[in-house]
């Protein structure tokens, strides 16, 4: 009975002391104050600067103009150059992200199994995923070259095109090279986090499921999908934020041209910083922000992703 009563008893919290809470409060205060310093004043500072004509050619008339930069952004006309770059960064987004998450998953389950030089051959898949992808911009870009490319030398020879081809100076092919160029830099971060999933799946259930004689599309969606779906329904949706926020890639290889044609909103943001118009560049990135907050929120409601998850 001693016992039970030892087990069943709880001590009195010990209200804190008032020197405690400071010491920690000012073991805190460094962090807090570095934080609210690189993100949180930018963050504020690029809202302000979005409701105000901030262009650092005329400092002198820096003054609160409300939505005037937004209007400009969002009013309708054939040459209103932003709409396009809404619709180049659909294209650039999804046409990339699609091939990284279907040839990432593929080699993935082909990594699953064990062969001769399987490390070294995991070893060069993830090597572009530690490469800057403004280095990979550049490599690409020469890869591309329209008089001395590799592209075109192997086309060439294969007999495809029977002239080099300009694929960075022409509207029709710029956009669907820095895709190829993106979809090669993003397929080894799929690669490395569905690995991992896979490698979380119990054994038990794939020998079980053989058992029953279900074959490997059975056991591919009853056992393979269901384990490793909230680690693909993240890494999707990581892997589209780091696309839209991550132009350059696009910067390395055509700089937005041509004519515009790879121009997406955040280079476009860019260029507009680059023109030292902040007021206007403020305002692509504040609409930026609102479309991946939304995307998000939606995102995650249609997929049903849970807080246990």
């Amino acid at each position: 009975m001693r016992k039970r009563e030892e087990l069943l008893y709880r001590p009195p919290k010990r209200k804190p002391k008032k020197k405690d809470v400071i010491f920690i409060l000012l073991m805190l205060l460094p962090a807090a104050a570095m934080t609210i310093w690189l993100i949180y004043y930018p963050i504020g500072r690029g809202i302000t600067m979005s409701f105000q004509e901030y262009n650092l050619y005329n400092l002198n008339n820096i003054k609160f103009i409300g939505f005037e930069n937004f209007g400009d952004l969002l009013k309708p006309g054939p040459f209103n150059a932003f709409y396009g770059t809404v619709k180049n960064t659909i294209i650039y987004v999804f046409g990339s992200l699609i091939p990284q998450v279907l040839f990432g998953f593929i080699l993935a389950l082909l990594l699953q199994k064990r062969f001769r030089g399987r490390s070294l051959y995991q070893g060069i898949i993830f090597f572009p995923w530690a490469v800057s992808g403004f280095i990979i911009g550049i490599m690409w870009r020469w890869m591309f070259n329209g008089s001395g490319g590799v592209i075109n030398d192997f086309f060439m020879r294969l007999g495809v095109i029977s002239e080099p081809v300009s694929w960075l100076s022409s509207e029709s092919t710029a956009m669907l090279s820095v895709i190829i160029a993106n979809v090669w830099y993003g397929i080894p971060f799929f690669v490395i986090m569905i690995t991992a999933a896979l490698q979380s799946v119990p054994m038990d259930l794939y020998e079980a499921a053989d058992v029953d004689g279900a074959g490997a599309l059975v056991k591919f969606r009853v056992i393979t999908l269901p384990h490793i779906k909230s680690v693909l329904i993240l890494t999707t949706l990581l892997r589209v934020i780091w696309i839209f926020n991550g132009p350059e890639t696009i910067f390395a290889m055509t700089n937005g041209g041509p004519a515009g044609s790879t121009q997406i909103m955040t280079s476009y943001m860019y260029s507009l910083i680059t023109s030292l118009d902040y007021g206007r560049a403020s305002a692509v990135g504040v609409i930026c922000t609102l479309i991946l907050v939304a995307y998000a929120l939606l995102y995650l409601r249609i997929s049903r992703f849970t807080s246990e998850e």
